[in-house]
């Protein structure tokens, strides 16, 4: 109890933690309208209110999941009959019925929700620099993201600048505006005239004037004291500025002075409390809502140092240009903000309920989240439709949105927001949730702006709902099976039925391999192509490079072209991604189980002896893939689903991770910080933790990591070391 007293606050039948406390009185509340005793009480009386709905959800998680694990192994050695597996998940409620066909009715939605299809960037809130480097990610030089990357052929890059390589930049560039902007009668390869001519755009080819084939594309410039900046082009509601400086390196011996294209790329941002980021306790969660809070304020800067130079990040302003009528233009200077919240799983110790449990984390990231909104409603610099945008992950089928929902509209009591003020993004990663789909957003068809494919998350609970009906394929081999195809075309399906197009996004999942952008160049454009007006990015030159491709595709005109061909296939999405007769050779399950405990390892050291949510981790073949929880968890469920189908041993397990523990701390030596696991494994919680998510992952909810990791996380803050014997 004295603990209690002196970490806690009492507020009504809470205790909130002091610092968290403080923070919301000082610094969340401070200059709205709201008081800190009627925030309070709102929290108190909705937190109750709402906490045995909470825990009714989870049971039937657990309930459903149990069944299933029933059915499974009453039904082993049959052959495997679809009818009957629908039919007995109906009669469980895990699969819904059918409801009547409807369009949502969201208001007051973002044009970069709405109608201007782009990349969306994922950043973890807890690096304020990171999360400034995305909010200004709306905008991203193609000649940078070109140069330094291997979007143009691998080269090894240092500090001077190599002409042989910024040639094919600019000759990319120039092929980029030829396809997307291209002019009636010439190539921009031979402009040799720019100008602006009572704000008319003059392009000359040896004198004779060209035009562009579509003149509206041409919509602005930019000018300082008479001489011409940049000139503003538009494509598919995308802008292009055309930069013009003449005394740059790259403008070298360039006729019109171009020394760059500048162009939309991130249109929206998530900024993300969930799976990239590591907040167990309320300092963590603090450090988490203060830099949210600045993004809203308008006011978050940081400090740091690079290569000996000292920097200061803050938000980009807005962007001023005139018209091709002579008036005056202003566009945003920075990605749209959504925020994603926790989902219903997990609790947190920055307020205890009056029996001192731990209350729901989800139920606290929207209140406060939502707070900190308040503070752009007059400034209207993120959201110029006064909306707040909520990212809702892990939900499980239809009941679960509602109870979102539900959540939603006590924050509006509370805060004093309109009905539906807060828009809901609906992560489409768990089986029950695309099973059910359209019931899901039928139960928030007012305030719902998004629906999103998470592969990844997706495929951890395949793995995990799917637990006992046998092995599973390789890992490398999901993305070909039957589900996964369904499962892409029955989100966008869905999305266009319910009257997504113009309205919402229909998103799609991540491209984890930061280093490979020719590879994306390549593959990403099949996004756009499928009909997903966003797509997930892993950096601001990511989405630079990804927004090409919504140039060269108009995702609108692939939805009027594909929305009455893909067929909801609720058949192939509920095929289970089994192996019935396994017939790999030890070489095959040696190499499958070693690249997924080095994945494992290699992102668990980082999470628990650092607080790193999300990294690049290098692979077992020293590639760098983006890893959070969501790669966590299909890794740790496919070793725990191979363990209980007998395809591989415990002690086969332990050895190859105190193998790939050697690799990780050898992938990490340069750290002076870092701490090895292989140096005493007994010792190490990180190794522990890896081994917990293995060996203890078939009885984990849901196959999720979060518990573990943050049980152990807890640990390591507070340097006790658990006994534990390998």
């Amino acid at each position: 109890m004295n603990k209690i007293k002196s970490k806690y606050q009492p507020v009504g039948k809470l205790f909130v933690s002091k610092v968290l406390y403080n923070f919301v009185n000082k610094e969340l509340l401070k200059n709205t309208k709201i008081k800190s005793k009627q925030f309070w009480y709102g929290l108190d009386k909705s937190l109750y209110y709402l906490r045995e709905k909470n825990e009714r959800l989870l049971q039937t998680r657990k309930d459903l999941q149990n069944s299933i694990d029933d059915w499974h192994l009453k039904n082993k050695g049959k052959k495997f009959n679809i009818k009957d597996y629908k039919k007995f998940l109906l009669k469980i409620g895990y699969l819904k019925k059918k409801c009547a066909n409807f369009k949502i009715q969201t208001k007051n939605v973002d044009d970069e929700i709405a109608k201007v299809p782009g990349p969306q960037l994922v950043v973890p809130i807890s690096n304020a620099r990171y999360a400034l480097n995305a909010a200004n990610a709306r905008w991203g030089s193609l000649y940078d993201a070109l140069y330094g990357t291997d979007a143009i052929g691998s080269v090894k890059l240092d500090n001077r600048y190599n002409p042989v390589r910024g040639g094919k930049v600019i000759r990319y560039c120039r092929n980029f505006l030829d396809e997307v902007f291209p002019l009636k009668n010439g190539s921009w390869k031979k402009v040799n005239t720019l100008k602006i001519n009572g704000n008319k755009l003059i392009l000359k080819i040896n004198g004779k004037n060209v035009k562009l084939k579509d003149t509206k594309q041409y919509k602005g410039y930019r000018s300082d004291r008479k001489k011409l900046k940049g000139v503003l082009l538009i494509n598919n509601s995308l802008h292009v500025e055309l930069i013009i400086n003449p005394y740059a390196f790259s403008a070298n011996n360039d006729p019109i002075g171009l020394s760059d294209l500048v162009i939309e790329s991130a249109v929206s941002t998530i900024i993300d409390h969930e799976d990239s980021v590591a907040a167990v306790d309320a300092e963590d969660k603090i450090l988490g809502y203060r830099n949210w809070l600045g993004l809203m304020k308008g006011d978050l800067k940081v400090k740091f140092e690079k290569l000996g130079k000292k920097y200061e990040r803050f938000l980009n302003s807005d962007r001023n240009y005139i018209s091709s009528k002579g008036k005056s233009i202003k566009l945003h200077g920075r990605a749209l903000l959504l925020n994603r919240n926790v989902g219903h799983l997990m609790k947190t110790p920055a307020i205890l309920f009056s029996d001192k449990s731990q209350i729901p984390e989800g139920i606290l990231d929207a209140f406060i989240t939502s707070a900190a909104c308040l503070h752009d409603m007059g400034k209207k610099k993120n959201s110029r439709t006064g909306s707040i945008y909520i990212v809702k992950p892990k939900m499980h089928g239809p009941d679960e949105v509602a109870f979102a929902d539900e959540i939603f509209s006590k924050v509006e009591e509370v805060l004093k927001l309109r009905r539906n003020t807060i828009k809901i993004g609906i992560m489409d990663e768990e089986r029950r949730t695309s099973s059910n789909l359209k019931q899901c957003i039928n139960r928030v068809k007012k305030r719902v702006v998004f629906i999103n494919t998470g592969f990844l998350d997706r495929t951890g609970d395949e793995m995990h709902t799917s637990m006992e009906a046998g092995p599973m394929m390789k890992k490398g081999e999901m993305k070909n099976s039957d589900w996964i195809k369904a499962y892409e075309n029955n989100n966008v399906k869905v999305g266009l039925e319910c009257g997504f197009s113009g309205k919402a996004q229909i998103g799609k999942g991540m491209w984890a391999a930061p280093d490979k952008m020719q590879d994306m160049l390549d593959q990403k454009i099949g996004h756009p192509k499928s009909g997903a007006n966003c797509a997930w990015t892993p950096s601001p030159t990511a989405a630079t490079l990804h927004a090409m491709h919504y140039h060269k595709v108009n995702v609108f005109d692939v939805h009027k072209k594909i929305e009455k061909k893909i067929k909801f296939d609720i058949d192939r999405l509920l095929s289970i991604p089994i192996i019935s007769k396994p017939t790999w050779n030890m070489d095959e399950i040696k190499n499958e189980l070693e690249n997924n405990c080095q994945g494992i390892l290699g992102y668990v050291v980082r999470w628990i002896d650092s607080g790193i949510g999300c990294s690049k981790v290098p692979d077992i073949n020293d590639i760098g893939l983006m890893e959070d929880r969501a790669t966590l968890r299909i890794s740790s469920q496919h070793i725990a689903n191979w363990l209980h189908h007998n395809i591989c041993t415990a002690s086969q397990v332990l050895e190859t991770l105190k193998k790939m523990a050697k690799i990780v701390d050898d992938q990490n030596k340069s750290d002076p910080k870092y701490e090895k696991m292989s140096a005493n494994f007994d010792k190490s919680i990180a190794f522990k933790t890896a081994c917990d998510l293995i060996f203890k992952g078939k009885d984990q909810p849901s196959g999720y990591t979060e518990p573990l990791l943050h049980t152990n996380r807890h640990l390591k803050k507070l340097n006790l070391y658990p006994v534990f014997k390998s």
